[in-house]
Order: structure tokens, then C-alpha cells, then sequence
């Protein structure tokens, strides 16, 4: 059952910007951006094992610096929109600079 809880939540999380950004874009991109879906990892891990920092730890040291082939991702696909490329392309430009991004990111972080 709280698996279950935990998937409803998070998936209202994102069901809510989604909507949200229909009618606000930038707001929704906002909200999506917030740390909300670390926030609720966090919590998640700490709820099912309560005083591991390091496990903690490592997590957000991840988190942190997961955020810089997230930023190519989005960089990536913003230039791509703008130049009126079709949304296929987009994800596929976008996904290849993330996962290059995460590539180095799990080099430099392992261990």
C-alpha cells in the first residue's frame, strides 16, 4: 500500500504541471524545475531507511550534479524549438545531450 501512495503522489505532482502548463507555460516549467520530485526521493528514502545519511548523501551529491546534463537537455531542446524542428527530433537531440551529460556524470561519480 505505500508503494502505491508514493506512486499516487508523485504522479499528481506531475499530472498538476502538466495541466498547469496548458494554460501557464512558464509556471509549469517552474514548478516542474522545482525540487519537488528530489524532495519527495528524499523523503521516500529516509521514511524506508531512517538515519542512513550516506545513503542520503550520496543521493543529493547525485542530484546535484545530474543537474548539468538536465541543463544540456533542455539548452539542447530550446534551440531545437526554436528552430522549428519537428518534436521527434527534439526529444531525440535532447535525450542524446542528456544522456552524454549522464555519461560523464556517472564517470565522474562513481565510487
Amino acid at each position: 500500500m505505500q508503494f502505491f501512495s508514493k506512486l499516487l503522489i508523485t504522479l499528481a505532482i506531475i499530472v498538476f504541471c502538466a495541466q498547469l502548463s496548458r494554460k501557464y507555460p512558464t509556471l509549469g516549467g517552474l514548478i516542474a524545475t522545482m525540487p519537488l520530485t528530489s524532495l519527495l526521493v528524499l523523503l521516500w528514502l529516509h521514511a524506508d531507511n531512517p538515519g542512513n545519511y550516506p545513503l542520503l548523501t550520496a543521493y543529493t551529491r547525485g542530484v546535484l550534479w545530474g543537474i548539468i546534463p538536465t541543463i544540456l537537455f533542455f539548452a539542447v531542446a530550446y534551440l531545437c524549438f526554436r528552430r522549428g524542428l519537428p518534436l521527434s527530433v527534439v526529444l531525440a537531440a535532447g535525450f542524446a545531450a542528456w544522456l552524454a551529460g549522464a555519461s560523464v556524470h556517472q564517470f565522474f561519480l562513481r565510487g
